[in-house]
């Protein structure tokens, strides 16, 4: 049976797949990215998993996979395959393709940004299904996004595209990591949203999923911690839409868990913030934590149908 690979490497776990043609997953697999013990031994367990992967498929499909999918965190140079930074794994510039090509005996391996393969998937499979122009946004530790465009996502010249976690939705606010100050993430992200419940309600070990649930039995300390995440969201957003005009908006991630808690007040937010702009509309995603995985497996797919056209054609 025809099938590809398919890995999502986490910051501290991986999720992969045998992919079939029509996308069903035939094969699942999971295991710890193991960042404790340095980046290189990190790079050699992504690689070690795959060719695993690979002798699975083997005996029980009766054949090799035919491609591999990759997603990874950080900044990703998707042209190249080349793993440019991701601060949580310690990496900079790994040519993760080309070590996984060789390992694999040259099948083909596409790379891709964790978010933006995930955001691959809800567009063509998931809440963004038969939209021509999609954005998705997960909120999770931080906010990225993924800019879809007739059932591919934007890289960007430089890998860069769809970081609208550091769009500033607050001058001289809060200092973020990347150097700004009043980025996005450090109002909106679910990390953003723990830490100010936390400090409201004077527990330490108090997440979002906490807030919301106060949120949703009417706690005024929680209504307004949530009430100015969601205000600075909408403010991301508007700024997004404005540029991108998307057709279908997308939220995904940890808070968006909390459901109509969430959505209710983030679309009344957003309508009143838009004047000229038309309204997108505005969903949670589909897929859950299986994004990453199914977004790399189309990543592989795309790739033998691309050498399949070509091998037509000559």
């Amino acid at each position: 049976m025809r099938h590809v690979i398919a890995l999502d490497v986490g910051g501290t776990g991986m999720k992969a797949a045998l992919a079939g043609a029509n996308g069903e997953l035939l094969h699942r697999a999971r295991r710890a990215t193991g960042r404790e013990r340095g980046p290189d031994a990190v790079v050699e367990g992504i690689l070690d998993f795959a060719a695993e992967l690979q002798a699975y498929g083997e005996q029980h499909f009766g054949e090799s996979a035919g491609a591999a999918g990759v997603a990874v965190p950080g900044i990703v140079d998707d042209t190249n395959g080349v793993a440019t930074y991701a601060a949580n794994l310690g990496w900079r510039d790994v040519p993760l393709r080309d070590l996984m090509t060789k390992r694999l005996g040259g099948i083909p391996v596409a790379l891709g940004h964790d978010v933006r393969t995930g955001g691959l998937a809800e567009g063509r499979i998931g809440a963004g299904r038969g939209a021509d122009r999609f954005l998705f946004v997960p909120l999770g530790t931080g906010i990225a996004g993924a800019i879809g465009i007739d059932g591919r996502v934007e890289a960007g010249a430089h890998g860069f595209a769809g970081e609208i976690g550091h769009i500033v939705v607050r001058h001289e606010g809060t200092p973020c990591p990347c150097g700004q100050r009043g980025c996005l993430e450090r109002y909106a992200s679910a990390a953003a949203v723990s830490e100010a419940w936390a400090a409201a309600c004077g527990d330490p070990g108090a997440d979002a999923a906490d807030c919301a649930r106060a949120v949703a039995s009417g706690d005024p300390n929680a209504v307004r911690v949530w009430s100015e995440a969601v205000d600075a969201l909408a403010d991301g957003l508007v700024t997004a839409l404005t540029l991108l005009d998307p057709r279908t908006l997308i939220i995904g991630g940890g808070l968006a868990e909390a459901g109509e808690t969430l959505f209710s007040p983030l679309r009344d937010s957003v309508r009143r913030r838009v004047t000229f702009q038309k309204l997108p509309t505005i969903v949670p995603a589909a897929l859950g934590d299986t994004a990453g995985c199914l977004g790399a497996g189309l990543l592989a797919w795309d790739l033998l149908n691309e050498t399949d056209r070509t091998e037509v054609s000559t």
